[in-house]
């Protein structure tokens, strides 16, 4: 006997395990649980709903909301928990669903993102040291709600001096237009385009301003020989292809011209999902001949691992993360290697691949001896599409080519 509220796709019930229910909206997640001596409360946005803890426990889990088990409800009781139940239906959990539509409400465009996106970036400059200036690059995340996160660089951003020393980050908020990073050594105060670096006794040590980088391949032209897959005229070359009406591509798309080993170049935008997490940050993939991934993420300012942006997934990390603020135009070019088979199939050579990240070296002649994770198809001698992955978030792309190789 229980209360279960799940979140599937279908629409949700009460259920007080005596064949009483209520139907209701999806349930958000995650909720505030409080505990205390008289009551068990779940904040439902600005909606606070208590439970007398003779019905059991109130428990919060991804997608669902358990109350219960407790045997042996006296029928009074009962009608009582189903009141309960018929108060959340009316509630519709409104102010939880409205926080989770904010947080599941990807931009695209920077007139539809929220403030923090201005804040959102990378920041480079100078400081004083002991021994003279040091470079520093900081990328600054958006985590919603006013939250950031400031990632320092010493040497200058990814790609650009970093000198690869794992960072140490720092968590803020932003209060009266300003977000303070106070780190062991310094303070940094981010306000109106700049990062204004202090010491601990106030002296200013540094300005880092805003930089806005691009791919240096960023519109780079078709070759002669190169099947333009995508320009923006239309998606003749894809199946199921998906156009914007400002001509750009969408996610969850398979070319229909297949290749062996070629040349590839692919421009692609991510979505400004501040509020979301991990792999739930804008995530596609890029797949070679439908079956080596090339991963797509928002993993800006994240370490650059195997399943984040510019990694073979399941199979190597890429060298740098090159991935900048979701909202920017970012590039792969690829020089991709297919495996070999013998006439009876069997596999002689893997597949080998070399890819630039806006325009810097990430994978250099990688093996990659398998089919990656969720490739839709098997390893074989056949050629294989451009596969662009669909995984719930939307992105664009643009400018899409690829030049077969001998």
């Amino acid at each position: 006997m229980g209360l279960l509220l799940q979140r599937i796709a279908r629409p949700c019930f009460t259920d007080d395990g005596l064949g009483h229910r209520s139907h209701l909206p999806p349930l958000p997640t995650p909720a505030r649980l409080i505990r205390n001596r008289d009551q068990l409360r779940m904040h439902c946005g600005r909606q606070r709903v208590a439970i007398p803890p003779r019905y059991g426990r109130l428990e919060i889990r991804p997608g669902q909301m358990h109350v219960g088990p407790k045997p042996n409800i006296p029928e009074g009781d009962s009608v009582m928990l189903r009141s309960f139940l018929m108060m959340i239906t009316c509630l519709g959990f409104s102010g939880l669903l409205a926080e989770a539509a904010d947080k599941k409400s990807p931009a695209l465009s920077a007139e539809t993102a929220d403030a923090d996106f201005a804040l959102q970036g990378e920041y480079a400059g100078e400081i004083k040291g002991e021994d003279g200036p040091v470079k520093i690059g900081v990328q600054v995340i958006a985590l919603g709600g006013g939250k950031f996160r400031a990632v320092p660089r010493m040497g200058g951003l990814p790609g650009a001096g970093w000198n690869q020393e794992k960072p140490k980050t720092i968590d803020s908020q932003l209060k009266n237009g300003a977000v303070r990073f106070a780190a062991e050594e310094a303070i940094g105060v981010l306000k109106n385009g700049q990062l204004q670096v202090s010491d601990l006794d106030g002296n200013r040590v540094g300005i880092l301003k805003k930089v806005v980088r691009k791919s240096p391949t960023l519109g780079l032209k078709a070759p002669q020989g190169a099947v333009v897959l995508f320009d923006g005229s239309d998606t003749t070359h894809f199946k199921n292809g998906r156009k914007t009406a400002d001509g750009l591509l969408m996610q969850g798309t398979t070319s229909i011209d297949t290749f062996q080993s070629f040349k590839l170049h692919i421009e692609f935008m991510l979505s400004y999902m501040p509020q979301a997490r991990g792999q739930g940050r804008s995530n596609s993939g890029c797949y070679m001949q439908g079956r080596y991934e090339v991963q797509i993420l928002d993993s800006f300012g994240l370490s650059g691992e195997h399943n984040e942006c510019g990694g073979i997934y399941s199979v190597k990390k890429p060298d740098v993360n090159m991935c900048l603020p979701p909202l920017s135009w970012q590039t792969y070019d690829v020089e991709f290697t297919a495996a070999k088979f013998d006439d009876s199939g069997k596999k002689t050579a893997n597949a080998r691949m070399t890819v630039k990240h806006n325009g810097v070296l990430i994978h250099k002649d990688v093996e990659v001896p398998k089919r990656t994770t969720a490739s839709p198809l098997a390893e074989g001698s056949q050629k294989g599409p451009i596969y662009l992955q669909n995984h719930g978030n939307p992105l664009r792309f643009r400018n899409i080519w690829v030049l077969p190789q001998n």
